[in-house]
């Protein structure tokens, strides 16, 4: 349990903490290019903008007076033509926080037959607890995206079942 939370905690911190390094790196190049290449970033936003339902004048004025604040191109230039919000890029730390504590509570479902006892009784109740959590959270998770809350349940007990086979099978 520990070292597969610390496993998971690490591991979602450096993909957390690579991705907001990385788009940081685009908001540099961003910058630079402002002072650069204006004209060119002030295009590609009015095409951008056009391409997603604006009359090329109104997207093109509308670049323009974007391109008036370097800050406010930055950001525009950022959410509109490369697809992501710089204000939303997201905590290594909290990445790792919910990581960690997540998986603690996935894993305590199996191991907590086998803090009280052990033998044939701790296997089925480690079952028990492992499908039951299964269903409960696919069911949730695939409810909250609105979608159908059995399929959503079925889906997380099947890849459960398949990690449980090849784990025991190795």
């Amino acid at each position: 349990l520990i070292a597969g939370a610390v496993s998971m905690a690490a591991g979602e911190w450096i993909s957390v903490k690579a991705q907001v390094e990385l788009f940081n790196g685009i908001l540099l190049d961003i910058k630079k290019l402002i002072k650069s290449d204006r004209e060119l970033l002030i295009g590609e936003l009015a095409k951008s903008l056009s391409e997603s339902g604006q009359d090329s004048k109104t997207a093109d004025k509308a670049a323009h007076e974007i391109a008036r604040d370097d800050n406010h191109l930055t950001l525009v230039y950022a959410r509109q033509v490369m697809g992501f919000n710089p204000d939303e890029l997201g905590s290594p730390w909290v990445a790792a926080g919910s990581s960690f504590a997540l998986f603690t509570l996935g894993a305590l479902a199996p191991l907590l037959p086998w803090f009280f006892g052990g033998g044939v009784l701790a296997i089925w109740l480690s079952i028990i607890f492992t499908v039951l959590g299964g269903l409960i959270v696919g069911g949730y998770i695939s409810y909250s995206g609105g979608r159908g809350v059995i399929r959503g349940a079925l889906r997380q007990l099947g890849v459960i079942t398949l990690a449980a086979v090849v784990t025991y099978g190795i």
